[in-house]
């Protein structure tokens, strides 16, 4: 009404008080007009006055919303109460009446604020009429507004024989009729109406439960039992508005077994093309899959295979005692429209129970309804399909799109992890280390030589090609006794490559070194890594450490020095350091001695422990002035430790920074050195 979906010739009236106030304004929230419908003089109580509208289909009516004449605060007129009528084909009218059979409704108790109304149960209805009701004369104004949304199942009326009550000595009497039947009754035959198998309202597990307040046990459904059917079968006709072309039926069923109900054990379903004319002999049939463990209440779906008419006759075997159903859905297309659409009943089930001969695959939903916002059926309908694909299509593209953006963290923090606790080791044993040198040539037996860019190139751990040497080894020219001589004068000994004859010079055919092995033993810190001969280490691995235990409480620690990957490096006293490497002297015996420790973590991996093992091993062989030795060693028990010497001018990269050089023979024969 608001919205002007509906249109001002389908909004008619019993009367109207003047032009001004006629049946088109009666329209909720709007203030066209006088600002309401406003039927001729005073109402008295005995009058009947009507606001007619005509929707042109079934609609599903949930929902009542009233207001009075506020005129911009000039109006006074509104209804206390009133009542609804309504109509499916425009002949008969019914009164609506709640689940207490009381037909009045109360409406406004002011000319602006909205009164909204719950019809329970709905209205399945094409024509409503809002009949203001007063207990006095007075001046009545109306608007109005009507909530639903399409009757898609086109389901017009159902015939079925009356349904039946429990009576049990020592338990309350279950009344299971169909209470909301607005269709005729003769000897206990109801047809011609609608009622609570199309009211939307599931019944629940315990048939003698209701969703109902005030209402009596089993009010949700419509029972019957075995011993009052010849044939053991409960035959229920239903009529359509039109010809259909049949898909499915649903049917909501109770299966409370323990006391004597259980879904229907087979149904057969006749169809034909119109109200006036023969069944089809060749029924549709189905037979269920029986349950005696889960005593939930069930949807069970009836195939149609695609038959087409406007009335359909089923029959249901009983599988116990009683039977009972508490809602029906068709599942059809409406074959008299221009381009027919698919179209499904206002509600979905919440669950479905399939024979095991087919299983069809429907989408299962909630109980739900939209607000009436169009006439049309094929628009909305074709609207509401369009939204729901839409809406469904963003949901699951948006759990995609979570599920991608959590694998990707989750990746991350997977590989992270691998980074801070996997040793840095080349992947691959048979690794090389590319060497380039100086490029040179021979010219007239003197070697002319080229300075280019640093010596050696950086080795890249996941560079595993083998290369070709970019030139060949030159071998270094020999030096005269003098000239070794001299160069041992100073602390940083430079060649004197003056003395060098010229047979003397590099020559091509000396054997090239291409390529050695890498033996990949990290250090403490994390960044050591040995190039040595294989077989060396073959070898070194075959030894036993040649290192004593040092004992751990004679260090005493000064200072961390550094921090790797796997362990740290301490600056510490060692305490009768002399005495244990047998050189104890007078001066020596009370003094500490500083020495560098490696400390390798107590939670490292295998791989680190046994690399830190090997580097004591390979250390342990190595004597040699010019090279830091090994004292001693702590690995009885975690954390294990090497104690080395500890270097009060640095390592030699920062001792050779610190030294300038001495010779200009270098830098005028463009011989490269070491700065």
């Amino acid at each position: 009404m608001y919205e002007g979906t509906i249109r001002d010739e389908d909004i008619t009236a019993s009367s109207q008080w003047y032009d001004s106030t006629g049946p088109q304004y009666a329209r909720l929230l709007r203030e066209e007009g006088d600002g309401a419908w406003c039927p001729a003089g005073l109402l008295q109580p005995e009058d009947v006055q009507f606001l007619q509208i005509d929707l042109h289909k079934l609609y599903f009516i949930t929902l009542v919303g009233t207001q009075g004449r506020h005129a911009r605060a000039t109006g006074k007129e509104f209804a206390r109460a009133y009542r609804i009528n309504y109509s499916r084909n425009g002949e008969r009218w019914l009164s609506w009446k709640d689940r207490q059979n009381r037909q009045v409704i109360q409406g406004n108790t002011d000319t602006y604020e909205v009164v909204l109304k719950d019809l329970r149960p709905p209205i399945i209805a094409r024509y409503i009429r809002v009949i203001p009701v007063t207990e006095q004369p007075m001046t009545v104004c109306m608007r109005i507004e009507l909530y639903g949304c399409v009757w898609s199942d086109g389901l017009e009326s159902y015939s079925m024989p009356e349904g039946e009550t429990i009576m049990d000595p020592g338990n309350p009497i279950v009344y299971l009729n169909d209470s909301i039947y607005d269709g005729h009754q003769e000897r206990k035959l109801l047809h011609g109406g609608l009622g609570q198998l199309t009211d939307g309202v599931l019944g629940l597990d315990d048939f003698t439960k209701s969703h109902q307040y005030r209402v009596w046990p089993g009010y949700d459904y419509i029972g019957w039992r075995n011993d009052s059917f010849r044939n053991s079968a409960v035959e229920m006709e239903f009529q359509f508005d039109h010809q259909r072309n049949f898909t499915s039926m649903k049917v909501h069923c109770n299966n409370m077994f323990s006391k004597g109900v259980k879904i229907f054990e087979r149904v057969e379903c006749f169809f034909k093309p119109q109200r006036i004319a023969e069944w089809d002999p060749q029924p549709v049939g189905l037979d269920t899959v029986l349950d005696d463990k889960n005593p939930s209440a069930r949807f069970v779906t009836v195939p149609l295979n695609h038959h087409i008419g406007k009335a359909i006759l089923c029959r249901f075997y009983f599988a116990d005692t009683w039977m009972m159903i508490s809602e029906v859905s068709f599942q059809s297309v409406n074959m008299d429209a221009p381009d027919p659409i698919l179209v499904t009943s206002a509600w979905s089930p919440t669950t479905e129970s399939y024979p095991s001969s087919e299983r069809p695959n429907a989408t299962q939903g909630t109980l739900g309804y939209t607000v009436l916002a169009s006439i049309s059926p094929r628009v909305e309908q074709k609207a509401e399909d369009s939204n729901s694909s839409s809406l469904i299509g963003c949901l699951v593209a948006i759990i995609l799109l979570l599920l991608v953006v959590i694998i990707a963290i989750l990746w991350r923090q997977y590989a992270q992890k691998r980074l801070e606790t996997a040793p840095r080791r080349i992947l691959e044993e048979d690794a090389t280390v590319r060497l380039s040198f100086y490029s040179s040539r021979i010219v007239n037996g003197q070697t002319q030589i080229h300075q280019t860019n640093p010596t050696y190139e950086r080795v890249f751990p996941l560079d595993l090609e083998y290369h070709q040497p970019l030139t060949l080894l030159q071998k270094l020219p020999e030096l005269s006794q003098s000239a070794e001589d001299s160069a041992c004068s100073g602390d940083y000994a430079e060649p004197d490559l003056t003395k060098c004859t010229p047979h003397q010079g590099f020559q091509n055919n000396v054997p090239h070194y291409a390529e050695t092995d890498i033996v990949n033993l990290q250090g403490v810190t994390g960044n050591n890594t040995y190039a040595v001969p294989a077989i060396t280490v073959d070898s070194l691995t075959k030894k036993d450490i040649s290192i004593a235990e040092f004992p751990r409480h004679q260090l005493q620690l000064k200072e961390k020095l550094g921090e790797g990957q796997f362990g740290e490096v301490h600056l510490c006293e060692a305490v009768g350091l002399p005495e244990f490497l047998g050189r104890a002297s007078p001066e020596s015996s009370s003094r500490a001695i500083l020495v560098a420790v490696k400390m390798l973590r107590a939670d490292v991996t295998k791989t680190a422990r046994n690399d830190f093992l090997k580097e004591i091993k390979i250390m342990s062989r190595l004597n040699d002035p010019n090279i830091i030795r090994l004292l001693g060693v702590c690995v009885k028990d975690d954390p294990l430790c090497m104690i080395t010497e500890y270097m009060e001018n640095g390592d030699l990269h920062q001792f050779l920074l610190q030294r300038r050089s001495r010779s200009t023979f270098t830098h005028s024969s463009n011989v490269p050195c070491v700065r």
